[in-house]
Parts: C-alpha cells; sequence; structure tokens
C-alpha cells in the first residue's frame, strides 16, 4: 500500500494541528468536533458558527458529519475524531467508503489512550493501525501525516478532494487547550445558522 505505519510519524500536538487546519477554512466549511479534548482543541483554535461541538456521543463524530456532508454535497465537511471513538464505531468507515461523500474529510488524532477517563491505553497503541482499517473498509485516500508539513499538504489536498478522505495523526497526550461551553441547544441553533438551514430571529 506504500503507506507508513503510525509507529513511523512524528508525535503531533491536537491544538496545534487544529489550529493549523482552523486557518485554511476560508469557504465556511463545516467541522464536527469530537467529544473531549477534540473539541475543546476545536473552540480554542477560533470559535466558527459552521463548528459543531459535540457532547456526551463517544464516536459519532464521522457518522455526524456523514449527515451534515449528504445533507449539502456543495459545502467542504471535516470531522475531527479521537482513536478510541473512532474504536466505537469503527463500522462507520465501511458506510463511508460506500456512500463515497466527495466533500467528506476526517482526521483521527491517535494518542493510543482513552485520554477523558484516564489514559487507559487503547487497542490502537499497540495493535490496531486505523489507516489500515480504513483502507481495508474502502476508504482508499487514506494517509497517516509524517509531520506538520505533511498534515498541511494533506489538508490542501482535501479541500479539493473529490472522495471521502481520511487523514491520520499521531498526537502527544497534552490536555485540550480551554472546555467547550456546554449548552447543547446553543450549540445546536449557532450550527444551524452556521449551516444556513436556520434563520436568526
Amino acid at each position: 500500500m506504500g503507506k507508513p505505519p503510525a509507529r513511523n510519524t512524528k508525535v503531533m500536538n491536537r491544538f496545534d494541528l487544529t489550529s493549523r487546519l482552523v486557518a485554511k477554512l476560508k469557504k465556511e466549511e463545516a467541522v464536527v468536533g469530537g467529544i473531549g479534548n477534540t473539541n475543546f482543541d476545536l473552540w480554542a483554535a477560533g470559535h466558527r458558527p459552521q463548528n459543531f461541538y459535540m457532547l456526551g456521543s463517544m464516536g459519532l463524530a464521522f457518522p455526524i458529519a456523514l449527515g451534515v456532508a449528504l445533507a449539502q454535497p456543495e459545502r467542504r465537511v471535516f470531522a475531527l475524531e479521537g482513536d478510541g471513538s473512532l474504536l466505537m464505531q469503527l463500522g462507520c468507515l465501511s458506510t463511508i467508503a460506500t456512500l463515497k461523500p466527495k466533500n467528506l474529510s476526517m482526521i483521527v488524532m491517535d494518542n493510543g489512550i482513552y485520554q477523558i477517563t484516564g489514559a487507559q491505553p487503547t487497542p490502537a497503541a499497540a495493535a490496531t493501525d486505523l489507516i489500515a482499517v480504513a483502507i481495508g473498509c474502502g476508504l482508499t485516500n487514506s494517509s497517516w501525516a509524517a509531520d506538520e508539513e505533511d498534515f498541511e499538504r494533506l489538508i490542501d489536498e482535501s479541500l479539493n478532494a473529490t472522495e471521502p478522505m481520511l487523514i491520520g495523526v499521531r498526537i502527544d497526550d497534552k490536555p485540550g487547550t480551554g472546555a467547550t461551553r456546554r449548552d447543547p441547544v446553543q450549540i445546536r441553533e449557532r450550527f444551524m445558522l452556521g449551516l444556513g438551514v436556520r434563520e436568526a430571529l
């Protein structure tokens, strides 16, 4: 396959990578942030009305982003997920590969631990290569980012991709930056406004 395994990639920082992503978003792209530190860093990297911050729904960032991508095929949609969360919902990779939304890009932040609940190791720490799993599910446009420069290159590529794209990044165990305001109704309403499916009152 020619894809570098996770152990050969640089260990990077989630907030830094999230900030690099947000800096490249110029066309009201939607971003779905998975639970916990993933969306804490998304919030801190620069709040946008097109960001959706998940609360208490582990493993559903990719499925929710799939729904947004199918509903708004002209909008680029990004999903940010942790390795532990993705392991809970691996079946979504097969569904995404089957439906092939051309506007969906996914990023899995792999630090090999369930960080929020006490840093217990995930299967991705020792045995499971999530990019190899994604490729096996049919998401052939999947690869590990070797370093920050390679991550930015892959993001640039994903902004114009014509098939689903999954980028894997190895990250450190630093805690999230800040915290999301935990108001589910406000999060939903702001996101709907940001996607143009609801008008401001």
